[in-house]
């Protein structure tokens, strides 16, 4: 057990070291952003879908939402960006509260309802007769607030936090419960694990970090639109992430968002055709051949993956 934590510990330590030491010698804070941006969200997926099984295809919902709190907060109520981004996170739990009814439903049911809620929330955030109030869709913009320094730096705490919650979740009481929940429902029930309560803290606690991580992104690049942060690709990218790199792992999302989202800025932006064949080449192969991701690799050799 020991060795576990402290394996959990020298790859969260090591991540957020490169993101700290990387921006001296490489200049391109907005592509380190992103990542750990990526990173991130794929860790909040990881606790919903690494660990219980519920894949939500609407999960950028949830950043959206975020983004749109964070902007308005500090457009209307001139608030601090920092207090801006929890109240970014606070607000994709509420979304998240509401969308608890949804676990009524399950495997694809229960993806499609959750992309048909974020669509539902981005339609709202987009009517042009809510432009005095979310601008509608003619999108944010809030100069006044923009420090890419500040929400880069922001972005690492984010990050940190969604390292260290994926890692205790696995090495917890609660992330046993989660796997027990995600292997039969019915049988850790009537082991005594309350599925419903389990369940719904491992839902809320995703929605936060991908709310926190929303506000954030909206601070970085201070004008945005409706379509931005509620973007599909946002999405797939971070579902991708984490099942190229392993679900259910504290390694894997990392692993896979450095991969694919590093491939992703050296080809997919000057030659996207070419990266679009690389991509879902990389896809196939993984589905056939690895389809617990990468992380497999290690663990056929035995070794305890964090």
């Amino acid at each position: 057990m020991l060795k576990g934590w402290r394996s959990t510990a020298i790859v969260t330590a090591i991540t957020l070291v490169t993101f700290i030491v990387v921006p001296k010698l490489y200049d391109n804070q907005f592509l380190l952003f992103n990542m750990m941006m990526y990173m991130a969200l794929a860790q909040g997926l990881n606790i919903i879908y690494g660990y219980t099984g519920y894949l939500p295809f609407g999960y950028v919902g949830f950043f959206g939402a975020g983004a749109y709190a964070g902007a308005l907060v500090i457009i209307f109520l001139h608030w601090m960006p920092l207090i801006a981004v929890l109240v970014g996170g606070l607000t994709a739990v509420l979304f998240g509260m509401v969308l608890i009814p949804l676990f009524r439903l399950s495997g694809a049911y229960f993806s499609i309802a959750s992309l048909a809620a974020s669509e539902a929330l981005y339609y709202v955030v987009a009517n042009p007769h809510l432009e005095k109030i979310t601008q509608g869709p003619y999108g944010i913009s809030m100069p006044q607030a923009y420090d890419a320094n500040a929400a880069y730096w922001t972005m690492l705490g984010i990050l940190a936090l969604s390292l260290v919650t994926s890692g205790i979740i696995r090495r917890s009481r609660f992330g046993l419960a989660l796997s027990a929940i995600r292997e039969n429902p019915l049988s850790a029930s009537m082991s005594g694990v309350n599925v419903v309560q389990m369940r719904s803290l491992s839902w809320l606690l995703s929605a936060f970090i991908a709310g926190l991580a929303g506000a954030t992104f909206g601070w970085y690049i201070s004008v945005f639109y409706p379509e931005t942060v509620f973007s599909l690709t946002i999405g797939v990218f971070t579902i991708v992430f984490i099942l190229f790199g392993g679900i259910g792992t504290l390694i894997g999302p990392i692993i896979g968002t450095l991969i694919l989202y590093g491939l992703y800025n050296y080809i997919g932006i000057s030659t996207p055709q070419y990266f679009q064949i690389a991509y879902g080449l990389l896809i196939v192969l993984l589905v056939l051949f690895l389809p617990n991701g990468l992380v497999s690799l290690l663990k056929r050799r035995g070794v305890d993956v964090p």
